[in-house]
């Protein structure tokens, strides 16, 4: 079974690298169609892929559509429950469903102040205060998920559908130059490293973009290496 996953810019689309990660990291067949997110022909893009009115969308060989990254993912789980899209034990499959809810329904301070951007890292950026307790409750998080992991080195140990939903987080701690606790950081450089991580950034920086989305009005630093 081939999956057919229409996603937007890679530099720019974190929804998008959600959709991706779940079929390349987990190493489902797949071919992916990008769609004009910046370049104004969504809407045209999506009409045949009716009722979608974002990216990802995936579909499935049997004409199933699914229109939103956690109907996504949830539906692959289904479908391959042998490739442990969810952490086994029960108290940590139900601490990282948590979790992706979460951070599909919420941070939208984060969220709007932080846009994902592969590009490079802001130089100066103060977090506002809904933004800070947003950063604290990931730290939160992040902690609870690594306190009883001692089988790997992902948020569950071995790599999951929270790590996926939390990817995209992790390019807006390195993006914004985000203030992290030592664990946190760790998790950050773990999934800035990650091989399937580092082919989507570089797909995705090697557009280029007149005028950029999402600007600030700070200076730039290059993109942080975590091998540093």
């Amino acid at each position: 079974m081939t999956y057919d996953l229409f996603i937007g810019d890679k530099a720019f689309s974190s929804w998008s690298l959600r959709g991706w990660l779940m079929l390349e990291r987990f190493g489902l067949p797949y071919r992916a169609h990008l769609l004009g997110l910046y370049s104004g022909q969504l809407p045209l893009d999506l009409l045949p892929l009716a009722p979608a009115r974002s990216v990802p969308v995936l579909k499935c060989a049997d004409g199933a559509l699914l229109t939103d990254s956690l109907a996504i993912a949830e539906e692959l789980a289904t479908r391959h429950p042998d490739l442990g899209y969810w952490p086994a034990a029960p108290l940590a499959r139900a601490r990282a469903r948590s979790m992706v809810a979460e951070m599909h329904a919420g941070f939208g301070a984060l969220r709007q102040a932080c846009p994902m951007q592969l590009f490079h890292q802001w130089v100066g950026y103060e977090p506002s205060e809904s933004v800070q307790a947003d950063l604290e409750r990931v730290e939160t998080l992040v902690a609870l998920a690594r306190a009883h992991t001692v089988d790997g080195p992902w948020l569950f140990g071995a790599y999951s559908l929270a790590d996926v939903f939390y990817a995209p987080l992790m390019a807006r701690f390195a993006g914004y130059g985000l203030p992290a606790s030592p664990e946190l950081a760790r998790y950050r450089d773990l999934t800035l490293a990650d091989p399937a991580f580092c082919a989507w950034r570089a797909d995705g920086i090697a557009r280029r973009y007149d005028p950029f989305p999402y600007p600030q009005p700070l200076p730039t630093a290059p993109w942080p290496d975590p091998m540093a």
